[in-house]
């Protein structure tokens, strides 16, 4: 929403300067609308791509459409005159919240894999557009002088990260209901220094047009994206490397939280497994020996997750991670294994890549 509201309030000055005329009601009305607007179509079309979803049963089918809903909700909302940002973010978040219960453990995986080559390939392709372009830009602000542009980006730059600072100084002082974990005021000099710039700004500012309405070139427009590519440069690269340097100066330490987090999920999903091994133990189809030793299995890894709550006199890690060792030992030789029927002829490739994959997943299930 801070992004989606942000990029509104732009999309208000740009048709500003594109039509060459401003009223505060109307930029109001559009700002009003605009957000709106986006939301009830990214929740309208989340809500058509989630009954659709539901009833597919293909793990391709299901992340093409996963792949197209963000262009599913944008164009509707931008020919509509809503924002189109806020109604793929909502259509986003709508999915990402029931999607979870209605795929298949194998979409799952593929869609992770699949989001996170989209994720990395589209912020890289923004940073190559910049760089092809910053050539272009550089020779068109020939006539201002390489010391004021070095200027120029240097207050854009020290102006945001004042204003973040100033804000989220705002937000320690304000009620505890608005100040949610900034709880002093060295961990709101951390969230402040934390504040970079990337991607969004470098959409925000390539998007900006090359005409306005009376078919003049947009004022400053090369000015805006160099500024841009200087306070990510500054915001990015500065405050990003100096970041752990902070951290150390301002004493800040992990509070383990989220390690607490994680272990409390795992013992509550074994005892949730215990207690339902416990109704299907009296089903014919349920061994004895198998539900004795499953039972065994989800008591080893609940007490292993909360031996991390306080001191582990039994060494119930150690030994967990002697069997991880141990685990990852024998599937290497079952890999090793399989990869010479491959080569051998005595077993086909698609064989090969589906069991490969199985022992690559047993693997991967050790890291935690």
């Amino acid at each position: 929403m801070n992004d989606g509201t942000g990029l509104v309030l732009y999309r208000v000055a740009v048709a500003a300067v594109v039509t060459g005329s401003f009223s505060l009601f109307d930029g109001a009305g559009m700002f009003v609308l605009g957000a709106l607007g986006g939301v009830a179509i990214g929740l309208a079309v989340g809500f058509v791509v989630r009954q659709v979803r539901r009833r597919l049963d293909n793990p391709p089918a299901e992340l093409t459409i996963s792949l197209m809903t963000g262009y599913l909700a944008f164009f509707p909302a931008e020919l509509l005159g809503a924002s189109a940002v806020l109604a793929a973010v909502t259509a986003g978040v709508y999915l990402g919240w029931y999607t979870p219960e209605r795929t298949t453990a194998h979409v799952r995986l593929q869609g992770a894999a699949v989001w996170e080559i989209v994720q990395y390939l589209l912020n890289a392709l923004l940073f190559v557009l910049v760089g092809l372009q910053l050539p272009v830009v550089l020779d068109a602000l020939g006539d201002i002088s390489t010391p004021r542009l070095l200027e120029y980006a240097a207050l854009v730059g020290l102006s945001v990260i004042a204003v973040r600072f100033a804000w989220v100084f705002a937000v320690l002082l304000a009620p505890p209901a608005v100040a949610l974990r900034v709880t002093s005021w060295r961990e709101a000099v951390f969230v402040s220094w934390a504040g970079m710039r990337g991607a969004v700004s470098l959409a925000a500012a390539l998007a900006l047009p090359l005409q306005t309405d009376s078919g003049d070139a947009f004022p400053a427009r090369d000015l805006v994206l160099f500024l841009t590519f200087a306070c990510i440069l500054v915001t990015l690269v500065g405050q990003g490397l100096t970041l752990p340097l902070v951290i150390r100066m301002l004493g800040l330490e992990d509070d383990g939280l989220d390690d607490r987090e994680d272990a409390k999920a795992r013992i509550l999903a074994a005892e949730a497994a215990v207690a339902r091994l416990t109704e299907l133990e009296q089903e014919e189809w349920v061994r004895e020996e198998t539900a004795e030793r499953l039972r065994g299995l989800y008591g080893f890894r609940a007490d292993r997750f909360r031996a991390r709550f306080g001191e582990d006199e039994d060494g119930i890690e150690l030994r967990s991670q002697d069997f991880q060792r141990l685990r990852r030992e024998l599937l290497e030789a079952e890999r090793d294994a399989v990869l010479e029927l491959r080569r051998s002829g005595v077993i086909g490739n698609d064989v090969w890549l589906r069991v490969s994959r199985d022992l690559d997943l047993e693997d991967e299930r050790l890291d935690s």
